[in-house]
């Protein structure tokens, strides 16, 4: 099981008063406007840094990307609580590198006050396809309306799932100036279940969200200069892997390794600096 490198909370802080600074630096752009770039079906592209890599790439984009403001907070807090069966059906599919996987989750957009119940689909052709239903607020069931909503998306039994796992992050959203392609820039990522908790400090998730991929992305060329390669990489299958003793984790090792080099590296530069 993944074991967490230390980060003082002097650290987390500074890290993202870093990103604070370096996100005003950008052009803003509204909720409302991004309607056009929602990009509910689409090609994902994932990478996996620490927050130190994320503050270089943002340094040379300002001039690239628009940034999500949202009454003047451009640091966005997100809260998920996942559902999946009691044998946790839809993350072994994950880890036996099943296609055609499905997650369940609420989304609290919590800056907005914004509640969606979502299904998230990975389709054979490498596609993400999600749905959403606007809600009043995050339970851990579904009621009439969204148990129909699941079945018109989910093609399995939506009585077998049950809450998993709640995941607390803070996101920027950024929108590129010049091309149909959005970024969300995950930190401060935090998982917890029952009375466990568990934490990634000093790592970065970034997603580059487009119709089809292209290395055209002013982002995607960013990374390959800081020679950051794109990873598969779930939030959930994560949590789940550092919380739930007994799961199948072998084919998640090769992420897990990379995200305690990462918090080992981001550790080290702290006490030396």
């Amino acid at each position: 099981m993944l074991t967490q490198a230390v980060l003082s909370d002097k650290s987390v802080q500074g890290t993202q008063a870093r990103l604070g600074r370096l996100v005003e630096r950008f052009e803003p752009i509204s909720l409302s406007a991004m309607k056009n770039v929602s990009l509910l079906n689409r090609t994902d592209t994932k990478y996996v840094m620490s927050a130190s890599q994320l503050c270089s790439a943002l340094a040379r984009l300002c001039e690239r990307y628009r940034v999500l403001d949202i009454d003047a907070t451009r640091l966005n807090h997100y809260q998920t609580l996942y559902f999946d069966t009691q044998d946790l059906a839809l993350y072994r599919r994950h880890h036996d590198g099943g296609r055609n996987r499905y997650k369940v989750r609420y989304r609290e957009y919590v800056d907005s006050h914004l509640f969606y119940l979502e299904v998230k689909y990975k389709t054979n052709k490498n596609r993400t396809i999600k749905s959403r239903l606007r809600t009043p607020g995050v339970t851990t069931g579904f009621g009439a309306r969204g148990v129909d909503f699941v079945r018109a998306h989910f093609p399995y039994d939506v009585g077998a799932l049950g809450p998993t796992l709640w995941n607390d992050f803070l996101r920027i959203t950024l929108v590129s100036k010049f091309k149909v392609e959005r970024l969300t820039l995950d930190v401060n990522l935090q998982f917890r279940h029952g009375g466990a908790g568990a934490a990634l400090p000093g790592v970065a998730i970034a997603e580059v969200k487009q119709q089809g991929f292209s290395l055209q992305s002013d982002f995607i060329r960013q990374m390959r200069a800081l020679d950051v390669r794109s990873t598969g990489f779930s939030k959930y299958c994560m949590g789940i892997s550092m919380l739930y003793e007994g799961v199948k984790r072998n084919n998640f090792k090769p992420r897990e390794l990379l995200v305690k080099k990462i918090m080992q590296r981001e550790a080290v530069d702290e006490r030396v600096h």
